[in-house]
């Protein structure tokens, strides 16, 4: 391994729970860097039996679970995010739904956010994070 490796390392830490689904591929579910743990764009799967919930409210409640089980692994909650992006399926149709389960989980002042619609594989909601790790 050359220096250069070694300080990437130091740098960046991965952040692996059991909480949150198992990455699908060359991917960490979160990543603390620079002051901020970022979370890798996570589905409505239960990480325990693999379920997707039916429906946008549900599948949104479950991909928020998913994110925070990250969070906690390190030590953080909800109140850390400062940056929300969110892909919808049907994004005119299910906005309310979602942004209705969204508000359960975030509280004010509620962090950043882009919604944007997106062709998702047979789920209706995908999310990722950015929280500030205090220092």
């Amino acid at each position: 391994m050359s220096g250069g490796e070694d300080t990437v390392r130091t740098v960046k830490e991965a952040v692996r729970t059991d909480g949150a689904p198992r990455p699908a591929g060359s991917y960490s579910q979160g990543v603390v860097a620079g002051g901020f743990l970022f979370t890798a764009g996570f589905g409505p799967q239960d990480p325990e039996t693999g379920a997707v919930p039916e429906g946008v409210r549900a599948q949104t409640a479950q991909v928020l679970r998913n994110v925070g089980a990250v969070l906690a692994e390190h030590g953080l909650t909800p109140e850390h995010v400062v940056k929300v992006t969110a892909h919808l399926e049907h994004l005119k149709r299910d906005f309310a739904e979602y942004d209705a389960a969204y508000g359960e989980f975030f509280t004010a002042p509620y962090p950043v956010r882009t919604t944007v619609g997106s062709d998702l594989m047979d789920i209706l909601v995908e999310i990722d994070v950015v929280a500030v790790v205090p220092g």
